[in-house]
Formats: C-alpha cells, sequence, structure tokens
C-alpha cells in the first residue's frame, strides 16, 4: 500500500469526510509531507471505491456544487488495520539493524 493510500485510510477512520477535507487532514497526518492533487485523489478515491475499502457516506449541495462524502468500510478498516501492522514489523525490523550496526562504523 502506498503511503498516500494509507494516509487516505487513516484520514477516514475517524470521520466521513470530502475530498477538500481529505487534502486536508492528510497534510495534517504527514506533517505537510503528503499534498494530493485532485487527479490524484479522485483516482484514488475511485480506486478504494472499487476495492470495496471505502464508500460514499453521503452527498449535500454546497453553493450549487455536489459535495461528496466517503467513509472508511469494515474492509478497510481491516485493510488499514493490517499495513500499520506490516509497516510497524519492517520498522522494528529495521530499528533493530540500526542498533546492530558499530559505533565509529564508516559511511
Amino acid at each position: 500500500m502506498q503511503i498516500p493510500t494509507l494516509l487516505i485510510l487513516a484520514g477516514l477512520a475517524e470521520q466521513p469526510r470530502h475530498g477538500y477535507g481529505i487534502v486536508q487532514v492528510v497534510a495534517d497526518l504527514s506533517a505537510g509531507e503528503v499534498k494530493l492533487r485532485p487527479g490524484t485523489l479522485y483516482g484514488a478515491l475511485e480506486r478504494l471505491t472499487e476495492q470495496g475499502l471505502i464508500e460514499v457516506d453521503h452527498e449535500e449541495a454546497v453553493e450549487g456544487r455536489l459535495r461528496r462524502y466517503y467513509r472508511l468500510t469494515t474492509e478497510g478498516a481491516a485493510a488499514l488495520g493490517a499495513e500499520i501492522d506490516r509497516l510497524q514489523r519492517h520498522t522494528e525490523a529495521a530499528r533493530k539493524q540500526l542498533r546492530l550496526r558499530p559505533a565509529g562504523g564508516t559511511a
């Protein structure tokens, strides 16, 4: 799972959000490191919807435009949890290897 996908799912874990709300929460969760462009976001939302990881929660008209809110599905929450566990295992393995590095080692 790519980091933007992980952050989109994480951003929907708390509550349903519309596109701009997802962009904002992803930026917050990543401390500004991940900035989703509209084309990237809506492509990802379409793919995640097709995969059953998210679904449309509701739509509302705001200033004449339709605003679609997405929510995390049960399958999406399970996939997010599994990915968090996988990343944590990899991070712990890498941290262990770093601790084994000899002090004063070169390059």
